[in-house]
């Protein structure tokens, strides 16, 4: 029985991994470590193209797990269909949630006090104040309460809100109030003055945020995308920026990377960061203590955390 563990990360790099499996280096480079019908689970390469993470699937015929380092899977499950039925699927949850959060954040409060305009008067030496938007008193729509949504939340508690609103797939109940379905989405939107989206990339999802979302935001409402650039239908939201109706904070993009002249990077009232949600000094602890914790669960047959599909199922 093969025992190979292909991982991105250098396993003397990595505490607490369990003895009798076999770790194979593999960062995504041109060649395989070994043969990939002898890897039983699959750590896909972090911030790499689709096709270098599904590369190595048609010849991994003994796989049993594929672990993503993203919360996101997308790029990973379209190629998961080469696979034998049965193998999971696990995301990284727990491992970009404090990141991806921060940069909301930052997000939030760069856009709404004018930062971006600043750095610009920096670079010409101009001294020009102004007045801005608080994010006190606003109220908070987060679009996608999965853990990424309720560590957003997390960091908005200090900042004085009038209140957050937290929508997801179907409707439940938090220690900190409801969460809405998808389904009411209509009805909330014209109350928020920021929307974040922070939901995975579904079927539901892709182009959620289409033309008539956007036109029920109010006017003045910053949207923030931390999830994925396709929920966000770009020629829609270009329209509304140009109308100066709304305003905008992107770490991702329709398409990405964003092509040098794309009209998005020179619509008024738009911030773009390029995808820089997780990969921060605080990815690679999270993300060794995940990966030792997966393959200590793998190794005794205890059921694996985070999974996410299973083939065939």
């Amino acid at each position: 029985m093969t025992s190979d563990v292909w991982l991105p990360l250098r396993a003397d790099d990595i505490d607490g991994l369990p003895e009798g499996l076999e770790y194979r280096f593999w960062d995504g480079g041109q060649e395989f470590p070994a043969d990939p019908a002898d890897c039983v689970f699959y750590v896909v390469p972090y911030m790499r193209p689709p096709g270098v993470a599904h590369r190595p699937l048609a010849r991994m015929t003994s796989v049993r797990v594929v672990q993503t380092l993203s919360a996101g899977v997308d790029h990973v499950q379209s190629g998961l269909g080469v696979l034998h039925p049965g193998v999971r699927l696990c995301n990284a949850r727990g491992v970009h949630e404090a990141s991806t959060a921060e940069l909301t954040l930052a997000l939030i409060l760069a856009s709404l006090r004018g930062v971006p305009g600043f750095v610009r008067d920096q670079d010409r030496g101009e001294w020009r104040s102004g007045f801005h938007p608080a994010l006190a008193d606003k109220s908070v729509l987060i679009v996608g309460y999965g853990s990424i949504g309720s560590a957003v939340e997390d960091r908005l508690v200090p900042f004085e809100l009038a209140r957050v609103v937290r929508v997801a797939r179907s409707a439940r109940t938090t220690e900190r109030g409801p969460v809405h379905p998808l389904t009411d989405l209509p009805a909330l939107l014209p109350e928020a003055d920021v929307v974040v989206l922070t939901t995975p990339l579904t079927d539901a999802t892709r182009g959620l945020v289409n033309a008539d979302f956007l036109a029920r935001m109010k006017d003045g409402a910053l949207l923030v995308n931390v999830a994925r650039g396709p929920v966000v239908d770009t020629k829609a939201l270009i329209t509304e920026l140009e109308s100066g109706r709304i305003t905008a904070a992107l770490d991702v993009t329709d398409p990405e990377p964003l092509p040098r002249e794309h009209p998005l990077w020179r619509a008024p009232g738009v911030l773009i960061t390029p995808h820089v949600g997780g990969p921060t000094s605080a990815f690679l602890p999270r993300a060794k203590r995940l990966l030792a914790a997966q393959l200590r669960r793998f190794a005794s047959g205890e059921p694996l955390d985070n999974v996410v599909f299973t083939t065939g199922a």
